[in-house]
């Protein structure tokens, strides 16, 4: 059996490692300092198990754990911090589990034994619990064979193309394995959707440019594409950029 700890922590990281040798010899273990490295050995390893510290920097244990459910077999998150806070309340029901720091090793081999019976209903569960929290700030793209963690903020627009949804930033665009509906459910607060096959970004409008033939189209700010918005939604754009403006200009 392969666990992965993700811990920025060294300290913590060492100890987990040496509560898991005590519990299980024959357990391969594996380490990483941060919620991209954690995605990336995992996409390397296939860990069953993974021991993940929900306060990392830049992303953290909650969005590496959504990031884990798209894969097709997803590893059995234990999540292991210092503080009692009431997000974990969202887990309390769940067989994945928590620990708080510092680890016991007898309340540790009680959630490993917890993961390993992990079936797949309750990682839909996690799904849902995860879904109720605070959006990410990050979302999961792929570059060549490798995993890329790009900022909501850096994104212009998200565009679906068939299959595919690509991101678009001021640099480039990215690959995602995400369908454009959970992505603008979940950042129905930063993006708008403008055709079927585009979101974008509301901070990144620069205005609603309307053409002698009647077609709108949205113009950035320093970036030069333009998109063009669907005849039907016009209305709805113009509403949601009016109210997006009218906000921060109070703040």
């Amino acid at each position: 059996m392969k666990i992965l700890i993700a811990d920025d922590e060294k300290l913590a990281r060492l100890r987990l490692i040496s509560l898991l040798e005590e519990l299980d010899s024959s357990v391969e273990i594996l380490s990483a300092e941060n919620g991209y490295q954690a995605l990336q050995k995992y996409k390397q390893s296939q860990a069953e198990i993974i021991l993940l510290d929900i306060r990392m920097p830049q992303i953290d244990g909650l969005q590496v754990a959504h990031e884990l459910l798209k894969f097709d077999n997803p590893p059995a998150v234990i999540f292991t911090t210092a503080y009692d806070t009431h997000a974990l309340q969202a887990f309390e029901a769940n067989a994945v589990d928590y620990l708080l720091k510092p680890i016991r090793k007898d309340r540790l081999q009680t959630a490993l034994t917890k993961a390993r019976r992990l079936k797949q209903a309750q990682f839909q569960t996690l799904q849902k619990n995860l879904s109720q929290l605070n959006t990410r700030s990050h979302v999961c793209v792929n570059q060549g064979a490798d995993l890329h963690l790009l900022a909501i903020d850096e994104i212009i627009y998200f565009h679906a193309d068939q299959k595919y949804v690509m991101a678009k930033t001021a640099e480039r665009e990215y690959l995602l394995d995400e369908s454009l509906k959970a992505l603008e459910e979940e950042f129905s607060n930063k993006f708008l959707r403008i055709h079927r096959n585009a979101l974008v970004s509301l901070q990144h409008i620069e205005e609603l440019h309307k053409q002698a033939d009647g077609q709108v189209l949205v113009t950035f700010h320093d970036f030069k594409e333009t998109l063009a918005v669907s005849r039907r939604l016009v209305a709805k754009v113009r509403q949601c950029f009016k109210d997006f403006k009218s906000k921060h200009l109070k703040s």
